[in-house]
């Protein structure tokens, strides 16, 4: 029989309506779950079981009491070590924040509890969540469950790990150059960069930008959705958010595969994309492409995004970091002292040539759209990677420019920030999961979740595209 822990987050709300399930037995079967696979993967770093189980409790009882229900009435979540939970530590990964307790949540854990969530835990992130690798001096690394050797990613990688080992059933994660989509490809799980605004949040280092955003993470693009149905509460506090109906983002659009105009691109036409990790997405395109009414290999103009990344990126990491180098310095990790410094390097000149490239280059991938009615391309240019490795210095040989240049199919992205939702497809020829990115026109993310559950559908029927599942008996 099917642990409590290992049902869908859909299936499990459901079943808790019906009282066929009680939030208690999957809070539970949660907590067993986490005691035996997390000491392998360093997933979960700081615990709230006490404080879920009185909030399980309370759940129940409003089942019996006849209660309306809230969309995620009962269900566990695990938050990213990054955002602030009122009574749990978040330590943001640092050990200079290593006993911080918050007196109150961040909007996408109000607005998770809000919609009935449950916060079981937090999970493991590098610290301030500068990498795609997750790692740090406070917890140490977190291990990809399919090998422990590699990498999980970054910087979402404990909530990734979580949901591959089903720990909980949701997880939330945030995304400025990857950190969403890198970990859920490196395992084989569903996470969804949602359009810039979408997805309220109370701290912005810069007031508006497409690279901040936070996201759902589930094992099924439908869970995903669920969770997104309730971080994309309306709240003026964020000067990106946009007024919306939030309960329809809980609802996936049927999409006809038969009728979609896909384009496929092995790079994006800029990322340093790995030979295996470009066979990979050959075989799952050639799977794919007798199903849509069309596909056409074609890149986007990228040629100079990633350009505009890492000098955008710099004006993000200024912001971001500026008060903390002058506070803390040298005890701030080698990793995130170095990104500032590089920073600093970048003059002003090509700070607003990569602004107003970034309109240009936003301008030219809506026009693409007219074509096509989503892009495909993998989710990440290499496969998971030694987990002791702070990220790839080259990708078949040929050496990375600085420290982002191995994420460009993530990073390339970011810089117009539309709708990019990773979907596992099976496993790479080292045996680790492979996933591909469903990129959408700017604000389609409802179409873009009904094109990859459709997507995902099709994958569930073939052996070798179907999400992978690690081997949970050799974590035990």
């Amino acid at each position: 029989m099917t642990d409590p822990c290992d049902l869908s987050a859909v299936e499990a709300r459901r079943l808790i309506g019906a009282r066929q399930l009680s939030s208690a037995e999957l809070v539970e079967s949660c907590i067993a779950r986490i005691e035996a696979v997390n000491p392998s993967v360093n997933a979960v770093v700081t615990k709230a079981y006490d404080r879920a189980r009185d909030e399980a409790a309370a759940a129940d009882a409003a089942v019996m009491r006849g209660d309306a229900l809230l969309p995620l009435h009962g269900l566990p979540i695990g938050i990213k070590d990054l955002d602030d939970t009122a009574g749990i530590r978040t330590t943001y990964g640092s050990m200079l924040y290593k006993d911080h307790v918050p007196d109150t949540d961040e909007h996408v854990v109000a607005a998770a509890r809000s919609a009935g969530a449950i916060v079981i835990g937090k999970t493991n992130t590098p610290e301030f969540g500068a990498g795609g690798n997750t790692n740090n001096a406070l917890h140490g690394p977190t291990r990809n469950p399919f090998d422990p050797a590699l990498t999980c990613g970054g910087s979402s990688g404990g909530s990734a790990v979580a949901l591959a080992t089903n720990m909980m059933p949701l997880c939330q994660g945030s995304d400025t150059g990857g950190s969403l989509r890198l970990p859920a490809t490196f395992n084989g799980v569903v996470a969804h960069r949602p359009s810039p605004g979408l997805v309220p949040t109370g701290y912005r280092d810069l007031a508006f930008t497409t690279f901040q955003t936070q996201g759902p993470m589930a094992r099924t693009v439908e869970d995903t959705a669920l969770l997104l149905s309730a971080l994309a509460a309306n709240n003026s506090g964020d000067p990106m958010a946009f007024p919306r109906d939030p309960a329809s983002y809980g609802v996936v659009p049927d999409v006809d595969l038969s009728r979609l105009r896909v384009a496929v691109s092995e790079d994006l036409g800029c990322a340093p994309t790995s030979k295996v990790v470009r066979a990979a997405f050959r075989e799952c395109v050639a799977a794919l492409e007798p199903a849509f009414a069309v596909c056409e290999r074609r890149d986007p103009d990228f040629t100079d995004v990633l350009d505009v990344f890492w000098n955008l990126r710099a004006v993000y990491m200024l912001a971001k970091h500026g008060h903390k180098f002058d506070r803390y310095g040298p005890e701030l990790n080698p990793n995130v002292r170095s990104n500032y410094e590089a920073a600093l390097q970048v003059p002003i000149e090509r700070v607003a040539w990569a602004t107003r490239r970034q309109m240009e280059l936003y301008a030219a991938f809506d026009r693409f759209f007219d074509d096509f009615d989503i892009l495909l391309c993998p989710g990440v240019t290499v496969p998971p990677f030694p987990f002791d490795q702070i990220y790839p210095t080259e990708i078949d040989g040929e050496p990375m420019e600085n420290y982002v240049h191995w994420a460009g199919l993530t990073s390339a992205l970011t810089v117009t920030g539309n709708p990019a939702l990773a979907l596992p497809c099976g496993l790479d020829p080292q045996g680790t999961p492979f996933g591909i990115q469903v990129v959408g026109r700017a604000y389609a993310d409802r179409f873009v979740l009904g094109a990859a559950r459709a997507l995902e559908d099709a994958f569930a029927g073939s052996p070798g595209l179907a999400r992978p599942v690690p081997d949970l008996a050799a974590l035990q």
